[in-house]
């Protein structure tokens, strides 16, 4: 289905290749209906306002309605968000997620006081009521976090204002969404048998591996000549975003963005300081990989859109959404019966959205809430990365389901920083499994440069763009414009530094940060970068050491955020707070140049 040079419709996609809804809501009226049922709560949670510091049987009540509402929301939330994914275009998917984004801000600003009454209690009082009141047990890690962060919570009007703005501050968000998902025109480009083909956001990441270069060229002149034309109004959401998260970090007394972003998560700032210095010291292994590139495709100039292409003049290797999915199991059985068990029920109840289809959100993910199914959004093309990417948003889904079996709703998910680490695991996992288990040689050859390109794009490429995300938000702070040519201009001398003197850049790749939707997300993509070195670290040990190391990972996959991220993965075994894990990788990469070197 998916070699058709048509994007199917929504309705054209068979069932058993879509998520299935129906397990949270059995339609939108019902789903209206359970809207009505939390709207109808107002009045109880404003009574609340007041309470929290009565007594310790006050407080636990507070916070058992908050976890109660916090419940409902994010499934209201979860089944809106999916409908709108499934179909950009589709008018009432786009208002349940516009509802459900102002139930989310207008819920928020309803909760907002319980924080600054908390913090109103002396800390020896709290500690003295969760001893009297064993339903407060429950809530010590939570409280002990929010009593640091007395410095940086208002008082309940303040927080309530804050919060309804909420609802005006992710329309920049909304807005790059809309506009580059369900707005915005592509243009048509020949393939490589000389058929007309319209490019789309899957497709492009198709052309980019394709092996004619006339097509990675036309592909990618294409889709930047689209981003080229509204670059100043991505240029002005994306700055609208990030004074967002300036202007929120000076009204919690937060010395940056940055501080703001990881304070509250317990991440130590020089845990990215350390990811982007260490980076830097090994960019000449970067570009020794850019010059052995360009010396195997016998290239004059590597240029920017040969990046992703195959090295080697061999066939594409296409898998099958069923042969993916078959081998992804078979990788990931090291794992255990437990883990096999909860894969499979991401396959059998419809957890996963298969393929491409017109207004259908682009890229990849795994979210659901923690009433619901983990739920991964593909666009899948039959790709070896296509089943890379399966693996990876697996390990996000599995990650959820054993931090929601296992930990209450308070501590039901999970931080960002730790979020990259199932998933890269998994593709770890199912490159071992892949190297044990075939013997084409041309495919290992493949393989050894797919691990290659995975530290190049999650590690090099993520920190490039974590480096590009903090000089934005340095800017902002010292209140430049960011404006689409500084911004162009900033990004393409980072390109640079980063791919070394092998790489001819293309004009065009100064606009790649106008199609990054991660940069709406208030530094996250440093996380791919440290969750990769973290994995890499751990599948090693999993192989190595089996069982033991097993039960630490399988531990930290349901600890949620019971306690610090660090302290979490110091538990599975690896320390993230030393630049150690970051160096290994590197180290990692440069041993794979050297095993490709003797293949070649």
């Amino acid at each position: 289905m998916n070699d058709t040079t048509k994007v199917p419709r929504r309705e054209e996609l068979e069932d058993e290749y879509t998520w299935d809804l129906t397990t949270i809501y059995a339609d939108d009226a019902a789903w209206d209906r359970e809207l009505a049922t939390l709207e109808a709560r107002a009045p109880e949670l404003a009574a609340l306002q007041g309470t929290v510091g009565q007594n310790a049987q006050a407080l636990l009540h507070v916070l058992a309605t908050a976890d109660s509402v916090g419940q409902q929301l994010e499934q209201l939330y979860v089944y809106a968000g999916r409908r709108h994914d499934s179909d950009t275009t589709n008018t009432a998917g786009q208002a349940l997620d516009n509802r459900a984004g102002s139930a989310v801000a207008h819920i928020s600003a309803a909760l907002s006081f319980i924080e600054p009454e908390i913090l109103a209690i002396p800390e020896q009082t709290l500690k003295q009521w969760q001893q009297d009141e064993a339903g407060l047990q429950v809530y010590a890690y939570k409280l002990d976090q929010l009593s640091r962060q007395r410095a940086h919570v208002r008082s309940a009007e303040v927080e309530n204002v804050i919060a309804q703005l909420g609802d005006v501050t992710r329309a920049t968000s909304d807005t790059f969404s809309i506009l580059t998902n369900a707005d915005l025109d592509f243009p048509s480009i020949n393939d490589e048998h000389g058929n007309e083909v319209q490019l789309s956001h899957g497709r492009y990441g198709r052309f980019m591996e394709n092996n004619d270069r006339r097509v990675r060229h036309d592909a990618f002149t294409g889709m930047y000549s689209a981003f080229g034309k509204i670059r100043n109004t991505l240029a002005t959401t994306l700055g609208g975003e990030v004074r967002g998260h300036v202007v929120n970090a000076r009204l919690h007394n937060y010395p940056s963005a940055l501080a703001a972003a990881l304070t509250p998560n317990d991440i130590p700032l020089d845990v990215y300081t350390n990811l982007i210095t260490t980076i830097n010291a090994n960019l000449p292994k970067l570009h020794r990989y850019m010059e052995l590139r360009k010396r195997i495709m016998g290239l004059d100039a590597l240029q920017n859109y040969d990046m992703y292409a195959p090295m080697f003049d061999e066939p594409e290797y296409t898998f099958s959404y069923a042969e993916a999915a078959a081998l992804t199991r078979d990788a990931l059985a090291p794992l255990g019966p437990d883990y096999a068990e909860a894969l499979q029920q991401t396959f059998s109840k419809r957890w996963i959205d298969v393929y491409e289809n017109v207004g259908k959100r682009s890229g990849a993910y795994s979210d659901g809430s923690y009433t619901t199914a983990p739920f991964i959004l593909l666009n899948y093309q039959d790709r070896l990365n296509d089943m890379f990417t399966l693996a990876h948003e697996l390990g996000h889904s599995m990650h959820s389901f054993f931090t929601r079996k296992t930990q209450p709703y308070t501590y039901g998910s999970y931080t960002i920083f730790v979020a990259e680490v199932a998933s890269t695991l998994n593709e770890a996992l199912l490159i071992s499994h892949m190297l044990k288990t075939r013997d084409d040689p041309a495919l290992r050859r493949r393989l050894i440069v797919q691990q290659l390109d995975d530290i190049r794009g999650t590690i090099f490429r993520q920190t490039m763009f974590a480096e590009f995300e903090l000089d934005i938000h340095q800017r902002a702070e010292r209140n430049e414009p960011l404006t689409a040519e500084s911004l162009s201009q900033n990004y393409y001398e980072l390109v640079g530094r980063y791919h070394g003197p092998a790489v001819t850049l293309n004009d065009e790749i100064a606009l790649e940060w106008s199609r990054i939707p991660h940069f709406y997300y208030n530094f996250y993509v440093y996380q791919y970068a440290t969750g990769l070195s973290a994995a890499l670290a751990l599948s090693k040990q999993i192989t190595g050491e089996g069982q033991p190391a097993i039960d630490r990972y399988l531990n930290f996959l349901g600890g949620g955020s019971s306690k610090p991220s660090i302290e979490l993965l110091r538990g599975a075994g690896v320390d993230m707070e030393t630049p150690a894990p970051i160096q290994a990788a590197m180290d990692e990469f440069d041993h794979l140049l050297d095993e490709l070197e003797q293949v070649l």
